[in-house]
């Protein structure tokens, strides 16, 4: 199993943050609820401001290069409840786990800050993430609703025990 470093970061790794962002909007259009050209357009202040709150982690794998392999956020979204959004690795560090590190990583932050599931948005059309989401103990809830970047698409819902994958 390749070793896979993922670190929390705050508003000190905005450039970081903004630099996987964009690339992940860039490579999976269809896959966020945000666009290439809303993000690019944030300011530095945005992009820290972002990265002050919630959890944000970002995954590195050795041998693959020396920027960020893939990124995850998480955030409080209910008393009981942390949304998972932002997730993305990159084409070419997929294979390695980086997904599921980054996925517990965001299931952690979770547990430490006393929320107990793990709720989350996915392209009805991603077959790829889903299958990941399902490896990562995630089921499907039964909800489902317009992807805000592309209406035209449908998203649905999958949760998990923070405590659990």
């Amino acid at each position: 199993m390749t070793e896979i470093e993922v670190r929390q970061i705050g508003a000190d790794g905005w450039a970081s943050m903004r630099e996987i962002r964009l690339a992940a909007l860039q490579d999976a259009p269809l896959a966020f609820a945000s666009t290439y050209e809303r993000e690019a357009a944030f300011t530095e202040a945005d992009w820290r401001r972002r990265t002050a709150t919630g959890g944000n982690f970002l995954a590195y794998v050795p041998g693959l290069g020396p920027e960020p392999a893939g990124i995850a956020c998480g955030f409080a979204a209910g008393p009981d409840t942390t949304e998972l959004v932002a997730m993305w690795v990159r084409p070419h560090a997929r294979g390695y786990g980086v997904g599921e590190a980054l996925i517990e990583a965001v299931a952690g932050w979770a547990r430490a800050e006393r929320l107990g599931r793990v709720h989350l948005w996915v392209s009805e059309t991603n077959d790829p993430a889903r299958r990941l989401y399902e490896r990562c103990g995630f089921t499907a809830t039964g909800e489902r609703q317009p992807l805000p970047s592309h209406p035209e698409l449908t998203e649905l819902a999958m949760a998990r025990p923070s405590g659990s994958g």
